[in-house]
């Protein structure tokens, strides 16, 4: 491990306990996994410039700050006050396991209602087989509100994508009688493009 290593290692490990951020979360605001951050603070990696322009910015520190070593007197009372914890509800958020629980309990409810209008419809006669089709949306949306209260914006990428193809499929699949209107799914495409660029812009 060289000495620059050591040095920013260090810095990283002691700002982010500072900051009462664990690596997951410190990870989470860089768009890193909390293995990535694992590895800066066991001076396995150092971050590319990019990652410590952002840490300088989250921590209240200059990048300077980051690349030289430092006493604990070094440490200003302002750069003290400027890594104070963040407030809760600006802190990542994460899946308990009780709200995971939620999540499939509801997910599986809605099949298990859509399992029932099935079996209601067939029963007279006139089985709805487009239930599970509109079932996909609907568990589609839910997911994405519980994600937004509980999850990642990561996550809720993934959500908007599905979303989108299968509100697109079931918008196909009910036109069928009227014609075949496979073009739908052309929508998708810009659809698929916006989603990520719309993602990746952040408060600042």
């Amino acid at each position: 491990m060289t000495e620059l290593k050591k040095i920013v290692a260090h810095n990283i490990a002691t700002l982010r306990t500072r900051a009462h951020l664990t690596q997951f979360e410190l990870g989470e605001k860089l768009n890193y996994s909390d293995k990535a951050v694992s590895r800066w603070e066991r001076g396995e990696a150092i971050p590319d410039a990019y990652v410590l322009l952002m840490m300088s910015e989250i921590f209240g520190v200059t990048v300077d700050y980051l690349l030289k070593e430092h006493t604990e007197e070094e440490l200003s009372e302002e750069q003290q006050a400027e890594v104070e914890p963040l407030p809760e509800e600006e802190k990542p958020k994460r899946f308990s396991p009780n709200h995971k629980r939620i999540a499939w309990i509801t997910f599986l409810s809605i099949w298990a209602l859509s399992l029932l209008v099935f079996v209601i419809t067939a029963t007279a006669g006139a089985a709805f087989w487009l239930i599970f089709i509109y079932a996909l949306p609907v568990s589609g949306i839910v997911l994405l509100v519980l994600n937004s209260i509980w999850g990642t914006r990561r996550h809720n990428l993934i959500l908007v994508s599905v979303l989108v193809w299968s509100v697109l499929l079931a918008l196909h699949l009910s036109l069928l009688p009227l014609g075949n209107f496979w073009m739908i799914y052309l929508l998708g495409i810009p659809a698929q493009v916006i989603i990520p660029i719309a993602f990746g812009i952040r408060k600042k």
